[in-house]
């Protein structure tokens, strides 16, 4: 009996603790959610940790330089309403048929500053024909913001409130950024105050956007939205590399594309506009246009670097340089010229009364030349009018063109100088290789493959020796901006 009894206990025991052994094993294995364990924390790399712990210190430094910027502007209705006929007016001038001749319009847009003593950058855009601006900062505080100066070519501003003792901002120097580093985006996005979105650099030197004149944008990932126009993006410093300006997109909300403006032309266009309360330009006096793989191959060039020359002002800086129609500009101030936009850019940023090396190839050889660059002057209006047609000519080997010999009276339509020579474009057939070349009614041909054209003699003469599908080089005239182009022949 005693023996069974033994027995039992040793089993009972032994049962117990495999019991025990079992629960301690599965509680160690078991997954999370399983039910086994009353507690679950995931391994987080300390990598990632200190990670997120970077970016929120970088949201901390940054936050207190980000204002927002309220505006108030008076909108007044230009076109009469139908409801100021007398006939509506029996009722008297109270009656509920009319509309406000004028009203108030706000907006909201985000600043960053940049000196102690109250000077803060946005966009212009935020505050054009602001009658009253508001400025709030990181503690609420509210003032009153005036107007330092703007310059609509970049869409930059500067404003001034009455302050002191304010926090700033950290640059950054926009020319050493590298697509694909992280950046953070803030402002005040649909009025949310300081809202903060991460992404990376998506792309640099975006241009030909159609945003402001002078473009050189930073294209990023991070969401930018109606209110955060003139904030700042940051790198991983904290310090700035941009004034968020623009978003690309369908709905007027964020689909993934922003645009800023990099910190470097932001800060040029700073000190202008606080020293001058304007932005002075550089001018060299050429116009310039991109080389296309067409157009490299007419002018013999193995790639498309670098900007080519369309016209020389008179009496200009590249004049007495001696620069030359057909000229290709390779480099700038030691700088090697990417495009015709990068190009425009750098001169407009260089100091009037600056002295400087531009390096060129004109026909197949390379020179140095040293240009003194003057202040940009203002820029003439485009002409508008276009010429009659009479005694039109259609072409042949330039097949999509109808053109007409271009005389005095044609060319002070044009707002052209009377002694100028070429022919007329009348008339560009849709499909054509002429539209795809994007020559339009109105456009003056003075030059076919380097041959002038001075009348339609000239024209039907040199345009018959052109070989079928051969690349036709073509040197226009429009409205006295003048380029070149390169057109299928067939």
């Amino acid at each position: 009996m005693r023996k069974k009894v033994f027995v039992g206990v040793i089993v009972l025991l032994s049962g117990f603790l495999l019991g025990g052994i079992s629960f301690y094993i599965l509680g160690r294995i078991a997954p999370s959610g399983s039910g086994l364990s009353s507690t679950a924390s995931p391994r987080v790399p300390s990598q990632i940790i200190e990670t997120s712990k970077a970016f929120s210190e970088i949201a901390k430094t940054i936050s207190p330089v980000v204002v927002n910027i309220s505006t108030t502007k008076i909108v007044k209705r230009e076109a009469p309403s139908f409801f100021d006929d007398p006939f509506f007016n029996f009722f008297g001038p109270s009656n509920d048929f009319s509309f406000p001749k004028k009203w108030k319009e706000q907006s909201l847009g985000s600043g960053v500053i940049v000196s102690s003593d109250g000077y803060i950058i946005t966009n212009d855009h935020v505050i054009e024909q602001a009658e009253e601006i508001k400025v709030t900062l990181y503690d609420k505080k509210s003032f009153k913001g005036k107007i330092v100066g703007s310059d609509p070519k970049t869409d930059i501003a500067v404003i001034k409130i009455n302050a002191d003792s304010l926090p700033t901002a950290a640059w950054a120097d926009s020319d050493k950024l590298q697509v694909g580093e992280f950046v953070l985006a803030i402002g005040n996005s649909f009025g949310l105050s300081h809202t903060v979105t991460m992404g990376i650099i998506s792309a640099m030197g975006r241009v030909s956007v159609g945003i402001t004149d002078y473009e050189d944008f930073i294209q990023t990932d991070a969401a930018i939205n109606p209110g955060n126009s003139g904030g700042p993006l940051v790198n991983i410093k904290g310090e700035v590399i941009g004034i968020n300006t623009a978003i690309f997109s369908k709905t007027g909300g964020y689909q993934g594309i922003g645009f800023a403006v990099p910190s470097n032309l932001v800060r040029s266009v700073m000190e202008d506009l606080i020293k001058y309360g304007k932005k002075t330009r550089g001018w060299l006096g050429v116009s310039i246009q991109r080389l296309t793989p067409e157009l490299a191959e007419k002018f013999g060039i193995k790639d498309s670097n670098g900007a080519l020359v369309g016209d020389i002002v008179k009496g200009s800086p590249a004049e007495k340089a001696g620069l030359l129609r057909g000229d290709i500009i390779l480099e700038y101030s030691g700088k090697k010229v990417k495009d015709a936009d990068s190009l425009r850019n750098t001169v407009a940023q260089t100091k009037a009364g600056s002295q400087v090396n531009i390096k060129i190839l004109r026909k197949g050889k390379e020179y140095n030349l040293s240009a003194a660059i003057t202040e940009s002057p203002k820029e003439p209006g485009e002409a508008k009018v276009e010429p009659a047609p009479q005694d039109a000519v259609r072409g042949e080997a330039l097949a999509g063109l109808e053109v007409i010999e271009l005389t005095k009276d044609i060319a002070q339509q044009l707002g052209l100088n009377r002694a100028e020579k070429g022919v007329v474009i009348l008339k560009v057939e849709n499909g054509s290789a002429a539209e795809e070349a994007k020559l339009r009614k109105g456009d003056v041909i003075q030059e076919i493959d380097n041959k002038k054209v001075t009348n339609i003699n000239d024209f039907n003469k040199i345009a018959s020796a052109i070989r079928t599908d051969a690349t036709v080089l073509l040197f226009i005239n429009r409205g006295g901006q003048k380029f070149y182009t390169a057109i299928k022949a067939s």
